[in-house]
């Protein structure tokens, strides 16, 4: 049995969950609820960076972070979301890079917001913005490149809109992008992957 530490809002560990379910092994992946920023928290004995998602191999071998994860469930699936062939993996990893900066630009937005507000950094926060909107235009021009097949790379980029609507939800990133939008609406949301990993906060 492997072993997923995980946290009910991060976009990161619902990657990994939504590849593990399109690989059919979600049976095979016990969750287990990790608060990485707890001061009783032992993650850090098995994954130094301190963060989520960590899988607990059954070989006893911590694996982190979510591209790692997401390669090593893929490998165990039948390689299905990580492209053989060269050129379509590259263009498969560059959208996961795409998605992933979009995250990290995002969650430290979040980050940024909870800090006294006399410590915050509009410049940051602004950089941090522009990164995002870059990369939602990029992927606007780009739809037409994504395949046909699901990779790891839809997976990402559908993670990093859903974690928008999650944080963000009063600053909508679809207007004047139809097309990224749409593919989100009717290619992505209705996965059941997707659905059945929906991102939520903890009752206070």
């Amino acid at each position: 049995m492997l072993t997923l530490r995980y946290s009910t809002t991060s976009p990161y560990v619902r990657k990994v969950s939504v590849l593990a379910i399109e690989s059919g092994l979600d049976d095979q992946v016990h969750n287990e609820m990790t608060f990485p920023w707890a001061p009783d928290t032992n993650l850090p004995e098995t994954n130094p960076i301190g963060k989520v998602p960590a899988l607990d191999t059954e070989s006893g071998t911590t694996i982190f972070d979510s591209p790692v994860i997401c390669e090593y469930l893929d490998h165990l699936g039948g390689k299905k979301f990580f492209p053989d062939d060269f050129e379509a993996r590259i263009v498969a990893l560059r959208q996961q890079a795409i998605g992933d900066g979009i995250l990290d630009a995002a969650v430290a937005t979040v980050m940024e917001a909870k800090r006294p507000e006399n410590y915050h950094y509009d410049p940051a926060r602004q950089r941090y913005k522009a990164a995002i909107d870059r990369s939602l235009d990029v992927l606007e021009r780009e739809i037409d490149e994504f395949a046909s097949s699901f990779t790891i790379g839809q997976i990402t980029v559908g993670c990093a809109l859903g974690y928008l609507d999650f944080r963000f939800g009063n600053d909508d990133w679809r207007p004047g992008r139809p097309n990224l939008s749409r593919w989100y609406g009717e290619i992505i949301a209705v996965r059941a992957s997707f659905q059945r990993t929906v991102p939520y906060d903890l009752p206070a």
